[in-house]
């Protein structure tokens, strides 16, 4: 595999979530390319603190737009989160758990990889 599907522990990078189908690409992986502007890299298992804090941050997923193919999200849900939005979520105390071992390591250009893991839920 290239470097750009490995994950933030420098691995290959693992399925994040098919139900919703999440990614950049759609494809469940939160791989992205240099048209990802909001750089969807972070694996995240959203809790509804994290998705109220976002809503009133001005980024709505919840609201369901299936004209995107976006279901609208709801708590416990695996979603590829823009790394720079859940840098703020992190900053502002809402960060949500996340998965390392889906998470791309392109996340590591905006979030150090010990931040990173105070959130990862599947560190062994």
């Amino acid at each position: 595999m290239s470097d750009k599907h490995k994950n933030v522990l420098g691995q290959d990078l693992e399925q994040c979530s098919l139900y919703p189908l999440t990614g950049w690409y759609r494809d469940g992986c939160c791989n992205t390319d240099e048209n990802d502007h909001g750089v969807h890299t972070v694996c995240a298992k959203v809790t509804d603190e994290f998705l109220e804090w976002c809503k009133e941050a001005g980024n709505d997923l919840i609201t369901p737009h299936p004209e995107f193919g976006f279901p609208g999200l709801k708590d416990g849900d695996g979603w590829c989160v823009c790394a720079s939005w859940y840098a703020k979520a992190v900053e502002a105390g809402k960060g949500c758990p996340i998965y390392l071992k889906s998470t791309h390591q392109n996340t590591l250009k905006i979030l150090p990889i010990e931040v990173l893991k105070k959130f990862a839920i599947d560190l062994s």
